[in-house]
């Protein structure tokens, strides 16, 4: 059986699809070339907001053109938007097959073997064990929970996720090592709140404990937190954070607004004076971090005040990369109740000025980097005669700009360098010339100790 996983939404779903992708191979699938060759789609949809949506029920009809004229036999949908809306999905269309919530990923394998499709008596993969499909084998994320206790009145991430679930920590290193393994050089944190990691076990290990493992237990050069809300980053945590070179300087903090009047509406923990307070304690603790965060903007009963005060907040605390959102209305959400008062076109015309703003704070927080020295990590060789493609510690994977880097001939991917940024470009690249290479790739590096393949008998679900 030749089966295809197409992947919408967040980094979370991309993890799911990996384990789908392994799952399947381990019961015999052999992963097709391309859609029109597959006999078995799965699509792993996304249900946070109307868009996301959309591009789901559109990616659904388009896989299932495949069915008239390709090898199409089962077109299964999974994830986020069928643990919400699978009745109506089920109604609405016919030509999918298979549909499994996001709490039904167990039932996959059976389902398709009981069409006759794959091989069942075969032995399951190592619960950690996850298949790769990207351009980047050496950047990876882990997921470190599921579900999420935060009571967001946008938010319908506990409606299709369920609550937070903490996962094992020894389950937790033992798939960072897996990774490690597969040559992975930055493994990503994420969860819907990375601070809330151990709270509903209370065995005494937090974050900071787990990130304490993991540097312990594994020899990945590079940890990024992803999705961490500011009241969750102790002093312990900062600490850490601070001391240990391998955890990157930079943090995803959700903030969403910046007036306390619509982050009260929003439900949301903090209010403006804390959120300003905790940057500077952030700053404090770990010099030269950068900050990303998220804002909403049109949620019911913005005015042009509580926008204003929040562009004031952005100008004043000067974050290095901010995202933007217009607020949509989700089923099932105590916003939804709200009367959704804010026009389209000014929810719009704001989400610009957000961005615009931004845009213009970010290239001047970039040019104090300048002639500065960084460590980047190498995601792509030049041709002969081209730049390599880089990132420094402050960006992320897919979210926060390139560097283009100089003198990197014959670095591979995964190979973190030191570097003098030279120039930004385009507001957020910069252009850096190579200095000296801090941790080779994990081809040319030394090993301090070979690790083997954690046995499946003393693991559990691996967030499963």
């Amino acid at each position: 059986m030749r089966f295809s996983v197409v992947t919408l939404g967040c980094d979370k779903n991309t993890v799911d699809s990996e384990r789908y992708r392994a799952e399947l191979l381990a019961h015999g699938g052999e992963q097709a070339a391309s859609l029109d060759e597959a006999e078995v789609i799965v699509v792993n949809t996304c249900g946070f907001i109307d868009a996301a949506k959309r591009e789901s029920i559109e990616t659904l009809v388009e896989a299932a053109r495949y069915r008239g004229g390709g090898n199409l036999r089962v077109l299964a949908a999974v994830g986020c938007m069928v643990q919400r809306y699978e009745q109506e999905l089920r109604d609405a269309l016919p030509e999918v097959d298979l549909f499994l919530g996001a709490s039904q990923v167990d039932r996959l394998v059976p389902e398709l073997a009981a069409r006759g499709l794959l091989t069942p008596e075969r032995s399951a993969p190592h619960p950690g064990e996850r298949v790769y499909e990207g351009e980047l084998p050496h950047v990876r994320y882990l997921k470190v929970s599921e579900g999420c206790d935060h009571g967001c009145a946008f938010c319908a991430i506990p409606l299709m996720r369920g609550r937070h679930r903490s996962f094992a920590l020894g389950d937790v290193v033992r798939e960072a090592q897996l990774l490690e393994l597969q040559g992975v050089r930055e493994i990503n944190l994420v969860a819907q709140d990375l601070a809330h990691y151990g709270r509903d076990v209370r065995d005494g290990n937090g974050l900071a404990e787990l990130l304490d493992a993991l540097l312990r237990e594994t020899d990945v050069p590079w940890y990024r937190l992803l999705y961490i809300y500011s009241a969750g980053l102790t002093p312990r945590l900062l600490e850490t954070i601070a001391r240990e070179p391998r955890i990157v300087r930079y943090l995803d903090i959700p903030m969403q607004h910046a007036s306390d009047a619509v982050l009260a509406r929003m439900r949301r923990p903090e209010r403006r004076a804390r959120q300003r307070e905790k940057i500077r304690e952030i700053r404090d603790a770990i010099p030269g971090v950068a900050i990303r965060t998220t804002v909403i903007v049109g949620f019911p009963g913005e005015t042009e005040s509580d926008f204003v005060q929040l562009c004031d907040f952005l100008e004043e605390v000067r974050l290095e990369r901010v995202g933007v959102f217009t607020f949509s209305r989700q089923e099932g959400t105590r916003a939804y109740e709200l009367a959704d008062d804010v026009p389209e076109d000014i929810k719009r015309e704001r989400q610009e000025r957000v961005m615009e703003l931004q845009r213009l704070i970010t290239a001047e927080r970039y040019e104090e980097l300048v002639n500065q020295t960084h460590r980047a990590i190498v995601d792509r060789a030049g041709e002969p005669g081209e730049r390599a493609q880089a990132r420094l510690e402050i960006q992320a994977d897919d979210i926060d700009g390139v560097t283009w880097l100089d003198g990197a001939e014959g670095l591979v991917p995964g190979t973190i360098v030191q570097v003098r940024a030279d120039a930004v470009v385009d507001d957020y690249d910069f252009t850096a010339s190579v200095q000296a290479v801090v941790t080779p790739s994990l081809s040319e590096s030394p090993r301090s100790h070979r690790r083997s393949l954690p046995l499946a008998t003393t693991v559990g679900s691996f967030g499963r």
